[in-house]
């Protein structure tokens, strides 16, 4: 079957008919001039709060970053937006004729009303103590808020602010960022570099470590 957007665009719309105004169905190109643009057709944008021509999510990122044949589907996995809501989220990549990765089709559902629903009712079907939830992936409607909410989680897993950290630390927190795709983004080194409080040679001295 030759890939076409004219088939995912029909896969979406029917999806979001299918599931309600809760499911948001997003369609990225990879193969934009400007990636920075990537979302090509968007269904219930509402949900997360993106338009057509917004950036590309962090799972896009990834996807550029890894070889196409490493990457699967990831199906039922948790995501937050800007504001809170909890989504049950899917990720499907769908290949061209050479086997790159062409599109990419997100699955975003906001389940934040049948969590809260769910709390109500556990706490008269258990008794047990709840299970701590792992922290949702955040999806962020631009790639400046991605690259900030890129570089706080670089921070988080370094333990300590820039203004504290060691060169061992710093080199931890971009590597962090080289692996999630944050130089993908047009002009990330001069904030990243700013950030840290290094030059941009030192910054990519530092990349170069961890190649």
């Amino acid at each position: 079957m030759v890939l076409s957007i004219t088939f995912l665009k029909q896969l979406a719309h029917g999806l979001a008919g299918q599931f309600g105004e809760d499911c948001e169905i997003v369609i990225h190109e990879l193969s934009a001039e400007n990636l920075e643009h990537s979302v090509v057709h968007i269904e219930n944008g509402h949900v997360s709060h993106r338009k057509i021509g917004d950036g590309p999510s962090r799972v896009v990122l990834e996807a550029l970053q890894k070889e196409p044949d490493s990457l699967k589907d990831r199906i039922g996995y948790l995501t937050k937006t800007a504001d809170g809501r909890i989504l049950k989220s899917s990720t499907m990549y769908f290949r061209n004729d050479e086997g790159l990765i062409r599109y990419i089709l997100s699955i975003n559902y906001d389940i934040t009303n049948l969590l809260i629903l769910e709390n109500a009712l556990k706490p008269l079907v258990s008794c047990q103590q709840p299970e701590a939830a792992s922290e949702p992936a955040k999806i962020s409607q631009n790639v400046n808020d991605l690259l900030d909410d890129l570089i706080e989680q670089s921070v988080a897993l370094v333990g300590r602010p820039a203004a504290l950290m060691t060169k061992d630390d710093k080199i931890a927190a971009i590597k962090f960022l080289n692996d999630a795709g944050a130089f993908l983004i047009t002009k990330s080194g001069d904030k990243i570099s700013k950030y840290f409080g290094i030059s941009k040679y030192t910054l990519y001295s530092y990349i170069d470590i961890n190649k």
